[in-house]
Protein backbone atom coordinates (compact mmCIF):
# COMPACT_ATOMS: atom_id res chain seq x y z
CA UNK A 1 0.00 0.00 0.00
CA UNK A 2 1.37 3.43 -0.97
CA UNK A 3 0.85 6.67 0.92
CA UNK A 4 0.14 9.74 -1.21
CA UNK A 5 0.34 13.14 0.45
CA UNK A 6 -1.98 15.63 -1.21
CA UNK A 7 -0.03 18.64 -0.01
CA UNK A 8 3.16 20.48 -0.88
CA UNK A 9 3.50 21.72 2.70
CA UNK A 10 6.94 20.98 4.17
CA UNK A 11 5.38 21.14 7.65
CA UNK A 12 2.99 18.30 6.84
CA UNK A 13 5.87 16.18 5.57
CA UNK A 14 7.77 16.87 8.81
CA UNK A 15 4.76 15.99 10.96
CA UNK A 16 4.27 12.71 9.10
CA UNK A 17 7.95 11.95 9.65
CA UNK A 18 7.45 12.47 13.40
CA UNK A 19 5.26 9.35 13.41
CA UNK A 20 7.66 7.46 11.15
CA UNK A 21 5.79 7.95 7.88
CA UNK A 22 7.19 9.08 4.55
CA UNK A 23 4.87 9.65 1.62
CA UNK A 24 5.58 7.56 -1.45
CA UNK A 25 4.48 10.47 -3.62
CA UNK A 26 3.27 14.06 -3.30
CA UNK A 27 0.37 15.14 -5.49
CA UNK A 28 -0.82 18.67 -4.86
CA UNK A 29 -4.52 19.11 -5.64
CA UNK A 30 -5.58 22.04 -7.80
CA UNK A 31 -8.85 23.35 -6.35
CA UNK A 32 -10.48 26.70 -5.67
CA UNK A 33 -9.77 27.44 -1.99
CA UNK A 34 -11.97 30.52 -1.68
CA UNK A 35 -14.65 30.37 1.03
CA UNK A 36 -18.23 30.32 -0.25
CA UNK A 37 -20.50 33.21 0.72
CA UNK A 38 -21.05 33.24 4.46
CA UNK A 39 -19.29 29.89 4.99
CA UNK A 40 -18.18 29.33 8.57
CA UNK A 41 -14.61 28.27 9.43
CA UNK A 42 -15.20 24.63 10.45
CA UNK A 43 -17.45 23.68 7.51
CA UNK A 44 -15.00 25.51 5.25
CA UNK A 45 -11.94 23.46 6.27
CA UNK A 46 -13.98 20.25 6.22
CA UNK A 47 -15.06 21.02 2.65
CA UNK A 48 -11.50 21.94 1.63
CA UNK A 49 -10.00 18.70 2.98
CA UNK A 50 -12.71 16.64 1.27
CA UNK A 51 -12.39 18.50 -2.06
CA UNK A 52 -8.61 18.13 -1.95
CA UNK A 53 -8.74 14.38 -1.33
CA UNK A 54 -11.27 13.95 -4.14
CA UNK A 55 -9.09 16.01 -6.52
CA UNK A 56 -5.99 13.86 -6.04
CA UNK A 57 -5.86 10.95 -8.51
CA UNK A 58 -5.24 7.59 -6.88
CA UNK A 59 -4.77 4.06 -8.08
CA UNK A 60 -5.65 0.78 -6.39
CA UNK A 61 -3.44 0.26 -3.37
CA UNK A 62 -2.92 3.97 -2.78
CA UNK A 63 -4.08 5.91 0.28
CA UNK A 64 -4.37 9.67 -0.15
CA UNK A 65 -4.02 12.05 2.79
CA UNK A 66 -5.09 15.71 2.52
CA UNK A 67 -5.57 18.43 5.10
CA UNK A 68 -6.60 22.04 5.37
CA UNK A 69 -5.98 24.53 8.16
CA UNK A 70 -7.59 27.87 8.83
CA UNK A 71 -7.54 30.44 11.58
CA UNK A 72 -10.92 31.53 12.89
CA UNK A 73 -11.53 34.76 14.73
CA UNK A 74 -15.12 34.34 15.79
CA UNK A 75 -17.00 33.48 12.59
CA UNK A 76 -14.34 35.10 10.39
CA UNK A 77 -11.93 32.98 8.34
CA UNK A 78 -8.36 34.29 8.33
CA UNK A 79 -6.75 32.48 5.42
CA UNK A 80 -3.34 33.02 3.91
CA UNK A 81 -2.71 36.77 3.70
CA UNK A 82 -2.37 38.18 0.18
CA UNK A 83 0.32 40.66 1.21
CA UNK A 84 2.17 42.18 4.16
CA UNK A 85 -0.62 44.69 4.83
CA UNK A 86 -3.21 41.93 5.18
CA UNK A 87 -0.81 39.90 7.36
CA UNK A 88 -0.48 42.93 9.67
CA UNK A 89 -4.28 43.29 9.82
CA UNK A 90 -4.68 39.62 10.72
CA UNK A 91 -2.01 39.74 13.43
CA UNK A 92 -3.34 42.95 14.97
CA UNK A 93 -6.88 41.53 15.01
CA UNK A 94 -5.65 38.46 16.94
CA UNK A 95 -3.23 40.27 19.25
CA UNK A 96 -4.30 40.15 22.90
CA UNK A 97 -7.15 37.75 22.08
CA UNK A 98 -7.93 34.09 21.67
CA UNK A 99 -8.65 32.57 18.29
CA UNK A 100 -9.22 29.07 16.97
CA UNK A 101 -7.07 27.09 14.58
CA UNK A 102 -9.08 24.42 12.81
CA UNK A 103 -7.47 21.63 10.81
CA UNK A 104 -9.53 19.11 8.87
CA UNK A 105 -8.04 15.92 7.46
CA UNK A 106 -9.38 13.53 4.87
CA UNK A 107 -8.02 10.11 3.92
CA UNK A 108 -9.23 8.26 0.83
CA UNK A 109 -8.66 4.63 -0.12
CA UNK A 110 -10.74 2.60 -2.50
CA UNK A 111 -14.30 3.96 -2.46
CA UNK A 112 -14.12 5.31 1.10
CA UNK A 113 -13.20 8.62 2.71
CA UNK A 114 -12.39 8.98 6.40
CA UNK A 115 -12.56 12.47 7.87
CA UNK A 116 -11.79 14.28 11.10
CA UNK A 117 -11.18 17.80 12.26
CA UNK A 118 -9.43 19.29 15.26
CA UNK A 119 -10.00 22.69 16.83
CA UNK A 120 -7.31 24.26 19.00
CA UNK A 121 -7.77 27.49 20.94
CA UNK A 122 -4.75 29.78 20.76
CA UNK A 123 -4.00 32.97 22.66
CA UNK A 124 -1.78 35.56 21.03
CA UNK A 125 -0.19 38.21 23.23
CA UNK A 126 -0.47 41.91 22.53
CA UNK A 127 2.14 42.90 19.96
CA UNK A 128 4.35 45.95 20.14
CA UNK A 129 5.10 47.85 16.94
CA UNK A 130 8.67 46.51 17.07
CA UNK A 131 7.47 42.90 17.40
CA UNK A 132 4.92 43.26 14.61
CA UNK A 133 7.26 45.01 12.18
CA UNK A 134 10.13 42.64 12.90
CA UNK A 135 7.89 39.64 12.27
CA UNK A 136 6.49 41.10 9.06
CA UNK A 137 10.02 41.83 7.83
CA UNK A 138 10.98 38.18 8.44
CA UNK A 139 8.52 37.08 5.74
CA UNK A 140 7.51 34.11 7.90
CA UNK A 141 3.84 35.11 7.49
CA UNK A 142 3.82 34.15 3.80
CA UNK A 143 1.69 31.15 2.90
CA UNK A 144 0.40 30.63 6.44
CA UNK A 145 -3.21 30.71 7.58
CA UNK A 146 -3.77 33.74 9.78
CA UNK A 147 -0.36 35.07 8.77
CA UNK A 148 1.67 33.11 11.30
CA UNK A 149 3.24 29.75 12.00
CA UNK A 150 3.44 28.65 15.62
CA UNK A 151 6.61 26.66 14.90
CA UNK A 152 8.51 29.74 13.71
CA UNK A 153 9.34 33.18 15.12
CA UNK A 154 5.64 33.86 15.87
CA UNK A 155 5.80 31.10 18.48
CA UNK A 156 7.13 33.83 20.79
CA UNK A 157 3.72 35.54 20.49
CA UNK A 158 1.77 32.50 21.72
CA UNK A 159 1.81 32.13 25.53
CA UNK A 160 -1.00 29.56 25.66
CA UNK A 161 -2.83 26.94 23.60
CA UNK A 162 -5.56 24.46 24.44
CA UNK A 163 -5.59 21.52 22.07
CA UNK A 164 -3.24 20.02 19.52
CA UNK A 165 0.07 21.75 18.76
CA UNK A 166 0.57 19.63 15.64
CA UNK A 167 -2.89 20.62 14.38
CA UNK A 168 -1.90 24.29 14.66
CA UNK A 169 1.15 23.43 12.55
CA UNK A 170 -1.15 21.90 9.93
CA UNK A 171 -1.59 18.18 10.65
CA UNK A 172 -2.93 16.66 13.88
CA UNK A 173 -0.70 13.60 14.12
CA UNK A 174 -2.85 11.49 16.50
CA UNK A 175 -5.96 11.89 14.37
CA UNK A 176 -3.99 11.40 11.16
CA UNK A 177 -2.53 8.12 12.41
CA UNK A 178 -6.01 6.94 13.44
CA UNK A 179 -7.54 7.76 10.03
CA UNK A 180 -4.69 6.12 8.13
CA UNK A 181 -5.03 2.99 10.27
CA UNK A 182 -8.81 2.98 9.68
CA UNK A 183 -8.11 3.12 5.94
CA UNK A 184 -5.90 0.04 6.24
CA UNK A 185 -2.55 1.80 5.96
CA UNK A 186 0.06 0.16 8.21
CA UNK A 187 0.92 3.12 10.44
CA UNK A 188 2.70 0.89 12.91
CA UNK A 189 4.79 -2.14 12.09
CA UNK A 190 5.88 -3.54 8.74
CA UNK A 191 5.12 -1.40 5.68
CA UNK A 192 7.05 -3.49 3.16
Amino acid sequence: MKLILGSGSPRRKELLAQIGLVADDIRTPDIDEDPQGAELPRPYVQRMAREKVLAVPRADGEVVLCADTTVALGRRILGKPADEKEAAQFLLSMAGRRHRVITAIAVAAGDHIWEADVTTTVKMKRLSDVELNSYLASGDWRGKAGGYGIQGPAGAFIPWIQGSYSAVMGLPVAETAALLAAAGYPVYGDRS
